[in-house]
């Protein structure tokens, strides 16, 4: 198999199915398998996308919903191709966008994940598909939206040119093209990241493994996010603040003294708390 894709459902039967569908679509000078995850989805889109699509897809139904990681992993133990694609199932592949990607990746070796541009509903870019690692200082500007000259603390790469191919620190989850081999060396998915920030620890892993991280905005993916005005549930704004301590305790606590990580873990215990707060005078979506 050259080629497994992961999707993982959570009560969005027609999200998924478009997904799956947007890749059905075309022809690929390549094999390649769809395993889609039910994350305990407690409604009836496993029924009805197992129905739909028959013997096209490999449905794999989970017990408990243990989170995005936890679920891709379950895939990705079983996925035989030599290439693993992690795909949200709020998003549309476009044209020729898996088969640039992959031919791509055959011809440069040292590649251990690749991204390609990723655009919202309204045709904008969604930044998350192009970051740097996030640090201290980088997320410092970020989070309070204080603008900065520096490329360093530049997370969002705006300075780079959405439809060029470079490399870069980190992709998101949305759509994630891993070489097996890679993913056999750094392992999978870190569970212990319930919905955010898998993505970037991954990367991490890989490029402090040896392998590039390349963003290649020739190709595009449509990412159908939620608008982020609209009133979010509790446990995922505690869950992306969450995610924050996760990684930073992982990677960059042992790098600082005891007074900048107690600062840091105050620091996003209260912006969450913030967040929370300013979420409940905010309209249901």
């Amino acid at each position: 198999m050259d080629l497994s894709v992961v999707i993982v459902n959570y009560q969005t039967f027609e999200l998924t199915r478009n997904t799956i569908n947007s890749i059905l679509e075309y022809d690929y000078p390549f094999s390649y398998e769809i395993f889609v995850v039910d994350n305990a989805s407690g409604d009836d889109s496993l029924n009805r996308l197992e129905d739909y699509f028959k013997d096209k897809v490999k449905f794999i139904a989970s017990k408990e919903n243990n989170g995005f990681a936890a679920g891709n992993n379950q895939a990705l133990r079983q996925a035989d191709g030599r290439y693993q694609l992690l795909l949200n199932s709020d998003t549309i592949v476009w044209e020729n966008t898996l088969e640039d990607i992959y031919d791509y990746m055959e011809k440069h070796e040292d590649v251990g994940a690749c991204g390609c541009r990723v655009l919202l509903e309204n045709g904008e870019l969604d930044k998350a598909c192009k970051r740097s690692f996030p640090n201290v200082k980088n997320s410092f500007f970020r989070l309070f939206h204080i603008p900065t000259k520096s490329k360093d603390d530049n997370y969002n790469l705006t300075d780079l040119a959405d439809d060029e191919i470079y490399e870069i620190d980190c992709l998101t989850g949305a759509f994630m093209f891993i070489r097996k081999e890679a993913l056999n060396q750094v392992g999978l998915l870190d569970e212990t990241f319930f919905m955010y920030g898998e993505d970037i620890d991954l990367c991490y892993r890989i490029k402090h493994g040896g392998w590039k991280i390349v963003y290649y905005g020739k190709s595009k993916i449509t990412h159908l996010k939620g608008a982020s005005s609209k009133k979010q549930k509790s446990k995922l704004i505690y869950e992306f603040y969450r995610a924050m301590y996760i990684y930073y305790k992982k990677h960059h606590a042992g790098e600082s003294i005891f007074i900048v990580n107690w600062v840091v873990y105050l620091g996003i215990a209260l912006l969450c708390l913030l967040k929370l707060f300013l979420n409940l005078f905010k309209k249901k979506s």
